[in-house]
């Protein structure tokens, strides 16, 4: 027999990998064909599509071919693999995009069969559902079946909200069949600059239309068909969630005990809606959110109790050792479990990646493979991608599998288990705690613009808390209900203890948004700081994390100004800044009861961008304009507020609003601001003059002149004035010229004379207004007279959020510039069409 120095070319020993492996280059392969396919601002063809997956599969087969130099063979595993991802994830975008609704049947009253395929959201003002499709047709016409997508989300409004419902709601379960009444339009969300991507959360749950429940007096009544069995695992977590709340919060509980109630119903079915807001603000400040919704770590670790407890039963047995070994059988069962745990809380996309991470290293494991943990990392990251290639693009992705990398990374135990006894183990997940906790506090910065402070030492008590009596009381409790009691207990006093650590000063840093290499940079530094090297390689890491700690966006030069229209649906929010300073011309509508413009679009990206408020100016008291005010204020202790805002308004008590005045002048950095209206001495009056719009703050912007020009141009901010306040400016001679116009209320009828526009000819024409919204603004009568003037007109329903600067008069607009293949097309003339929210 010769000797292995004898055979330099042999084949390594089974389970180890060789050097330059092609396999990596393919697990590598796999993740850049989907981070280039998700860069599509459009698909391509079919036929280029096919072509790369056949491509892909032609490169991968020729690893096969003998005599192939070892670097070649490292290239076509790459391409091959990056080409087969990419075709992929292409053809079945195309597949998933040719279900989506066709334009003619939005805003169409349509009568819908299907099964409610989720456990319903109860919501102050009514129900949110998901239904599976089985058939449609326009209402009042049993002709021929409109085709819908397989699965749309609707809102069932209660008595009194919108007009719509008559009636009580009745009760709906997951797994029933009705028939209703529905108005769709395409899945359209807000885009503004670090705002969330709803219209990709949509794609991803594969939702391509939602809509509202039609039942007033004129419309068809909904119709409860029968109970089916299907979505038998959404029905089983109505059934606990409903039993959870009837044990820990009937009608007679008090606020805490309705709030623990909540978070015991989201730790056991996944329904996150259950925790109130409130508590969400103090988990996200102390850094636990990630313990309160079923993510990762939640998985994992039931997995890790599971595996520990079925290979104790399954040593009890001789048999069954026999037979499979017992760390095998522990392996198999605890994924497995596993898995049923994240089917039963919601299958969420990120209970769905951790599964599929447990399940390719168990594989591994039980292969008798024990590769290198690079390569195991990256066969998790690849088998992810290639089940939802569109996970690259989510923040839990990033945190999910940079904190696995890190663990590994810094575990000398990674590349084989250990036989550890529980105390060891249980150290052992607190000091991945810590690693985790400060290698991913720069990627927190990167994705949140914040970092909690507190996080390690709220961590310290919540970690062990919430694993070894809070989810152990809340998952027991659905074998034995009384437990639950015990997890609403240790909820309240988990909760104690976090809300005092929330009120500490300086509890979250909060810093603006650095850009992608700065991020990246800090992300380096993270993992480097926690890396076991010398703590002199480990210092090189606060160089590195200096440019995102410091970062500043770029504002406008002294002089001029910029100015960026939010996209808050049916509402005005306006952010004007100046070289040094800042102003936000209203705040932006109330969501109803689930919400406002502030605490969602406002206040984010004011972190964002790091700025800090020296004046909000309210233009008048309506909720379109006002609803998020308080959750600005909250965020801005230090901004002055002004505006036409009655002495009895409720903002009032928070904060004294100054009233707005015509004649009121400053200037910030060379910009000059004038306020021109309401006249100091109007009268109150009497009708249609008495309107709080009739008395809006009329603001107007003037930069400096450049190159020797006598001034530069100018921005004229009308909130929901009329036509008798524009005569009455014309009248008044005030200085109106203006290349930028924020069109008055919205684009109504009643707005935007001839008179006022030939005094304002304004270049650019701005209507903040919701998409498909019930006034149907701008009107169309409106958008022509602006149109015969040469005036761009931008409405933000189009454009998401609309950025202007004062020294180049040219728009940005986000939807456009952020464009992706899954995000909605807009055109000008379906902005305005109405009716299609009650």
């Amino acid at each position: 027999m010769s000797s292995p120095a004898a055979r330099p070319h042999s084949a390594a020993p089974r389970g180890h990998l060789r050097a330059r492996w092609p396999g990596t280059a393919a697990l590598l392969g796999v993740v850049a064909g989907t981070a280039l396919q998700l860069q599509q601002r459009e698909l391509a063809s079919v036929l280029a599509h096919a072509a790369a997956l056949a491509a892909g599969l032609a490169l991968l087969a020729s690893l096969v071919l003998p005599r192939t130099r070892s670097g070649l063979r490292l290239a076509r595993a790459g391409l091959g693999a990056a080409a087969l991802a990419w075709g992929l994830c292409g053809l079945r975008a195309l597949a998933f995009e040719g279900g989506a609704l066709a334009p003619q049947w939005q805003g169409v009253d349509l009568r819908v069969t299907g099964t409610i395929a989720a456990m319903p959201q109860a919501r102050e003002n009514g129900l949110r559902l998901r239904l599976a499709v089985e058939s449609a047709h326009a209402a009042g016409d049993p002709g021929p079946a409109v085709p819908l997508p397989q699965l749309i989300d609707l809102s069932w409004y209660a008595a009194g909200w919108g007009g719509e419902s008559a009636a009580p709601l009745p009760a709906v379960r997951a797994g029933e069949r009705w028939r209703l009444t529905v108005r769709l339009k395409a899945p359209h969300g807000a885009r503004n600059p670090h705002g969330f991507d709803y219209e990709l959360w949509l794609w991803e749950q594969g939702v391509q239309a939602t809509g509202y429940v039609r039942s007033g007096a004129r419309d068809a009544p909904p119709e409860r068909l029968d109970q089916t069995w299907r979505y038998p695992v959404e029905q089983l977590r109505q059934a606990v969630r409903d039993a959870i709340a009837a044990r820990l919060a009937p009608a007679e509980a008090d606020e805490a005990r309705r709030r623990a109630s909540g978070v015991v119903a989201a730790l056991v079915t996944g329904d996150q809606r259950a925790i109130d807001r409130a508590d969400w603000e103090v988990f996200r400040t102390t850094g636990v959110a990630h313990l309160m919704s079923i993510s990762g770590l939640h998985i994992t670790l039931f997995a890790w109790i599971a595996a520990a407890a079925l290979q104790w039963l399954w040593r009890r047995s001789a048999r069954l050792c026999l037979a499979v070994p017992a760390p095998h059988a522990a392996l198999v069962g605890g994924v497995l479990l596993a898995g049923a745990y994240a089917l039963f809380s919601g299958w969420g996309v990120p209970a769905q990646r951790t599964v599929l991470m447990l399940a390719s290293v168990a594989l591994l494991r039980l292969s008798g493979r024990r590769w290198p943990w690079p390569q195991v990392w990256l066969l998790a990251c690849a088998v992810v991608l290639l089940a939802d290639p569109w996970a690259l693009v989510q923040p839990g992705f990033w945190l999910s599998f940079v904190a696995v990398g890190v663990l590994f990374a810094t575990d000398r135990g990674a590349q084989g288990p250990g036989g550890k006894r529980a105390a060891a183990r249980f150290l052992h997940i607190l000091r991945e705690q810590w690693i985790v906790t400060l290698a991913l506090a720069p990627l927190t910065l990167l994705l949140f613009g914040q970092v909690s402070v507190v996080g390690l030492l709220a961590n310290l008590l919540a970690i062990p808390w919430t694993t070894l009596v809070l989810l152990p009381a809340a998952l027991g409790g659905v074998l034995w209900p009384p437990l639950w009691q015990l997890a609403a207990w240790s909820a309240e006093l988990l909760g104690l203890w976090l809300q005092w650590l929330a009120g500490w000063p300086g509890a979250q840093l909060l810093l603006p948004r650095a850009p992608l290499w700065a991020g990246l940079l800090a992300v380096g530094a993270g993992v480097l700081l926690v890396l076991r090297l010398p703590w002199g390689v480990r210092l090189l890491a606060l160089p590195l994390a200096l440019p995102a700690l410091a970062w500043q966006p770029a504002r406008p030069e002294p002089g001029q100004f910029d100015l960026l229209a939010l996209d808050v649906g049916q509402g005005q929010a306006v952010l004007v800044r100046t070289a040094g300073r800042s102003l936000l011309y209203d705040a932006g509508p109330r969501y109803g009861t689930s919400g406002d413009a502030g605490e969602r679009v406002v206040v984010p990206l004011l972190q964002a961008l790091g700025e800090r408020l020296d004046q909000l100016v309210l233009s008048h008291g309506d909720s379109d304009h006002t609803g998020g005010a308080a959750a600005v204020l909250a965020q801005q202790p230090g901004a002055r507020v002004s505006g036409s805002i009655d002495a009895g308004h409720p903002l009032q008590a928070l904060r004294l609003v100054q009233p707005c005045v015509a004649g009121q002048r400053w200037r910030w950095d060379g910009v000059d601001f004038e306020m021109l209206h309401p006249a100091p001495e109007l009268p109150p009056a009497a009708g249609a003059a008495s309107r709080p719009n009739a008395r809006s703050c009329v603001l107007r912007v003037q930069a400096q002149g450049l190159a020797g020009a006598s001034a530069g141009r100018a921005a004229l901010l009308a909130g929901d004035i009329e036509r008798a306040q524009e005569l009455a400016l014309v009248a008044a001679g005030a200085p109106l010229a203006a290349d930028l116009l924020l069109v008055p209320h919205h684009g109504s009828r009643t707005s935007s004379s001839d008179t006022f526009l030939d005094a304002v000819r304004p270049s650019v024409a701005l209507v903040q207004a919701g998409w498909r919204n019930r006034f149907g603004h701008p009107a169309a009568e409106v958008r022509e007279r602006y149109r015969t003037r040469g005036a761009a007109l931008v409405q933000t329903a189009v454009c998401g959020a609309a950025g202007w600067s004062s020294a180049t008069g040219q728009v940005r607009c986000e939807r456009e510039a952020g464009r992706r293949y899954w995000h909605h097309r807009v055109d000008e003339g379906a902005g305005r069409q109405g009716a299609d929210v009650p």
